[in-house]
């Protein structure tokens, strides 16, 4: 690769409407000129979390990411490499890990609730971009997913967002709203946001991809003057 890959940040509360969005944005570019990095895939172990005060594990901590990792990870695809990670199933018993290759390009998406928050990472972003919506959709949004793919109870979906999501959200990543490049609302909708973000990284590909020919100079012919 012979220029640095342009890297664009994408984060906002759970139930945003985060991995909607990216799907739909990875899917007009190829794997060669986009990938898509998720920090969910770093997730520390569950025993490795830590307790609230009911006992009940804390995904949603800063530390709860393998933050040195992903860094790292992340340093790599900017040197071209292609990484290796064990895809993360949210302790769902029913659904088995795969090993996920992620192969650099020359734009690359790293998304996650602390994609903004830690400052490494930051600070290396060319573009960063905050899916916002209202509370309550995001909480309905939150339901049906984790109930849906991730087999949770409800119960146990209700207390998380009222005891670890939301005030997460309201510590880690909304202060970063006013900070993003481009905020999307997504409380009917967020197309128009995706095809503005689409126009201007298939710009940012033309500009990777267009050689300009070496200067060569020309003798004029005499009798052409």
């Amino acid at each position: 690769m012979d220029r640095k890959p342009y890297l664009i940040g994408i984060t906002g509360g759970s139930g945003s409407g985060k991995t909607t969005f990216i799907r739909q944005l990875r899917s007009a570019f190829s794997e060669t000129d986009l990938c898509v990095l998720s920090q969910d895939d770093y997730y520390r172990p569950k025993e490795e979390q830590q307790l609230d005060e009911l006992g009940i594990s804390n995904f949603d901590l800063p530390e709860s990411i393998e933050r040195k990792a992903f860094y790292e990870d992340v340093q790599r695809l900017l040197k071209g490499e292609t990484i290796a990670r064990p895809e993360y199933v949210f302790n769902n018993d029913k659904a088995r890990s795969r090993l996920l290759a992620f192969r650099s390009a020359p734009l690359i998406i790293l998304e996650g609730i602390f994609v903004f928050y830690y400052p490494e990472i930051w600070e290396l972003l060319d573009l960063s971009i905050f899916l916002h919506a209202k509370e309550d959709l995001k909480i309905v949004r939150r339901i049906e997913r984790d109930r849906r793919e991730r087999n949770y109870p409800l119960e146990d979906v209700l207390y998380r967002y009222v005891n670890h999501v939301s005030p997460t959200f309201e510590k880690y990543i909304k202060p970063f709203q006013e900070r993003a490049d481009i905020v999307i609302n997504n409380n009917d909708h967020f197309e128009t946001g995706l095809e503005v973000v689409k126009g201007f990284l298939r710009q940012k590909l033309v500009q990777v991809h267009t050689v300009r020919p070496p200067m060569v100079e020309q003798s004029r012919d005499p009798e052409q003057r």
